[in-house]
């Protein structure tokens, strides 16, 4: 992978984490609340992807609120307000404990109850994506597609998905409560999860019948992702094709996407990042891990580096996709930390897929699109094994030509 023309440790999701360029203030000096206000308000001035910062004069808000910003309440307060201007959802502020469970999650190890979230699109109902195996809030019998309706008795309806994880997280070992509606005309129920420390897998990988191998790529967050993806590869070096499902991968690092990417690409472009400052464009290394035949799944819920990863593989003819058109993420953040421990989510780039496009909010349309999630893994199969049998030499019998 040396030849990987550029690994950075950028978000690319609707789940984020970081690159920290901020340095803390030298020893011994406090950072005021003001100056909080500042550097944020500097850092996005700087890195914004969107010169015009989306119609907003920016300067007007460099000291707005100065002679109102007293505590560092007053600054998270203010903070929010001016990103809230520039009507991005993804760049925006992280108190000091949002911040480290992003770094705890970077680190492939959280406290909490082991679920996804996702918030529809009219903003109002929250959903689970995922549960991860063997954690509480499966155990609990919390499941995908669950909608959480209340938590610890307030209402969910309306939350972000942040909002609702402020709620959820806590110390192991303490209950929170959750209300859940299922899919369909059926009764809310209210489960009591406890919550522990949780490890983090990002990969499942097995050996299917007739020779098929499976890998499940559940997140991109985690540093291990890339290691355990690699593993898995290694571990189905066997079969005759691979069927990678991303189903559900709300997105993560944009350096696990490139050096997944890598890993199977036999050659030309992965994705171009473009900001205020130019253009750059990932090239595969031409070596890759792995030549079998490979379907990829993906849905609705699959973002940002999942869309990097399928586009790469569909725009060079790597893979073919089965499933749902995906969730339509084409931007690109960074985290930077503030004095004090917060931090900032900045959007600072869009991405354009190997062949150009540009799929912000409209997503990575599937080469076999199956809406029934019950029918894509039947799909994907099926279009696996005509892919391997179109590469399987074909058997002549012996024959004696005469001349």
């Amino acid at each position: 992978m040396s030849q990987l023309k550029r690994i950075a440790t950028i978000v690319v999701l609707v789940c984020l984490t970081l690159t920290s360029v901020y340095q803390q203030p030298a020893s011994g000096h406090r950072a005021l609340p003001v100056d909080t206000y500042h550097r944020a308000w500097q850092l996005v001035h700087e890195n914004y992807y969107d010169g015009s910062f989306n119609g907003k004069n920016w300067n007007d808000f460099e000291h707005k609120f100065d002679g109102q910003i007293k505590t560092p309440a007053d600054a998270q307060k203010y903070i929010k307000v001016m990103l809230e201007s520039l009507n991005d959802p993804y760049t925006r502020y992280l108190d000091p404990r949002a911040f480290q469970d992003e770094n705890d999650a970077i680190d492939a190890r959280i406290v909490g109850i082991g679920i996804n979230l996702q918030q529809t699109k009219d903003l109002q109902r929250l959903v689970v994506t995922r549960t991860i195996s063997g954690g509480p809030a499966e155990l609990a019998g919390v499941r995908c597609r669950d909608e959480i309706v209340g938590i610890d008795g307030t209402a969910a309806v309306g939350m972000t998905p942040e909002q609702a994880a402020d709620k959820i997280r806590g110390k192991a070992g303490i209950p929170v409560q959750l209300s859940l509606k299922a899919e369909g005309n059926v009764p809310v129920r209210t489960v009591n999860i406890t919550r522990q420390e949780i490890v983090i897998h990002a990969v499942d990988a097995k050996m299917m019948p007739n020779n098929i191998g499976y890998i499940n790529l559940s997140t991109f967050i985690s540093n291990d992702a890339s290691r355990e993806f690699k593993a898995a590869l290694s571990k189905l070096s066997r079969a005759d094709g691979l069927i990678v499902d991303l189903r559900d991968n709300p997105g993560g690092l944009l350096s696990n996407a490139l050096e997944i990417s890598d890993m199977l690409l036999e050659g030309g472009a992965i994705v171009s990042t473009v900001s205020r400052h130019g253009r750059h464009t990932d090239i595969a290394s031409g070596e890759p891990a792995t030549h079998q035949p490979i379907v990829l799944l993906v849905d609705e819920e699959s973002a940002s580096a999942s869309e990097i990863l399928a586009s790469a593989l569909k725009d060079n003819g790597r893979a073919v996709l089965v499933g749902k058109s995906t969730y339509g993420k084409g931007l690109v953040q960074e985290i930077n930390r503030l004095p004090g421990g917060a931090a900032i989510h900045i959007t600072v780039s869009r991405y354009l897929t190997a062949a150009g496009a540009d799929i912000n909010k409209v997503g990575v349309i599937p080469d076999i699109n199956e809406p029934d999630k019950d029918k894509q893994m039947k799909v994907a199969l099926s279009c696996l094994k005509e892919k391997i049998a179109s590469l399987k030499p074909v058997r002549t019998s012996n024959l004696s030509i005469s001349r």
